[in-house]
């Protein structure tokens, strides 16, 4: 299911919108300004964010362009009372994909994201590419240069997660928290252990490496084809 966060203080119009789109079929997740929005992509993949300006804490200017330093592909709608050209400028500048002014009409507002989801090929497949390895997120798996590669279901989990954000690293707690949970035999020793056998088993792949951040944890990169 295409997961949309919609970032929004205003507590009611949030809801409105996150049951209209809830309605349609997406998976909804709300926050009221970006710090929560933040904690939410810690912990959630989210594929395409709807998001206020005028926000406590931070702007949704901030937002978009913190968004925009480790994910450019992800589509970002900006629903706001700013009617201003100037407004819409700074946020297409900053690398926002939509621009809808309040009062929000939700009709136009599910065929808008639906479009952005076109766009980005979501829509159709939920699935990441790295030049050519390929990964399907509702079969599980993952194939380079058309063959599967052998990796077990956590191994793709935390593979698909690392390239949904290209350059973020992920600590070992994080990782733990998220793919492990509350095993009692699970420690950071446990991800370390995986994530050596995930690069064994990628070592072939010369478009992504899962690099060491000192300290840490882990951030996986992708390597541009000259």
């Amino acid at each position: 299911m295409i997961t949309i966060l919609v970032v929004e203080d205003d507590t009611k119009l949030n809801f409105i919108v996150s049951k209209k789109l809830g309605e349609e079929g997406f998976e909804v997740k709300r926050a009221e300004n970006p710090i929560q929005a933040f904690d939410i992509m810690e912990k959630t993949k989210v594929d395409m964010i709807v998001s206020d300006i005028m926000m406590p804490q931070m702007d949704g200017y901030e937002f978009a362009r913190e968004v925009r330093s480790f994910d450019d592909k992800m589509p970002i709608l900006f629903m706001t009372a700013k009617d201003d050209i100037a407004s819409k400028k700074k946020g297409y500048d900053i690398g926002i994909d939509d621009y809808m002014v309040k009062p929000i009409d939700l009709v136009e507002l599910v065929m808008r994201v639906e479009a952005l989801l076109r766009r980005a090929d979501i829509a159709t497949e939920k699935q990441l590419q790295a030049g050519n390895l390929v990964l399907k997120e509702e079969e599980t798996m993952a194939y380079y240069e058309g063959e599967e590669l052998p990796l077990t279901v956590k191994e793709f989990q935390i593979l698909f997660k690392m390239l949904s954000y290209p350059k973020k690293t992920f600590t070992r707690m994080q990782l733990m928290d998220e793919f492990w949970g509350f095993d009692s035999e699970s420690n950071p020793r446990t991800v370390d252990v995986s994530i050596t056998k995930l690069r064994d088993k990628i070592s072939a792949v010369k478009e992504v490496e899962i690099l060491t951040v000192r300290g840490l944890g882990y951030k996986a990169v992708i390597h541009s084809e000259d």
